[in-house]
């Protein structure tokens, strides 16, 4: 997902951090086994692999 994001970012601008879901009990218990997840404050955007579409979508609000 990280490499695939990674596109829209050049083509966006936006920040990417990386964050150990395991290393955090309270991520654990909200993802446990939707990682990799890609969220934004606080919403969910998709999990185990990038819905473009939906990433997209919620760039589009910023413009």
């Amino acid at each position: 997902m990280l490499a695939a994001l990674e596109a829209l970012r050049g083509q966006h601008g936006f920040e990417v951090r990386v964050v150990d879901v395991d290393a955090d009990p309270v991520l654990e218990a909200r993802y446990d086994e939707w990682v990799p997840v890609l969220e934004a404050e606080g919403r969910e955007l998709c999990h185990y692999f990038l819905d473009e579409a939906k990433v997209r979508e919620y760039l589009a609000a910023f413009r």
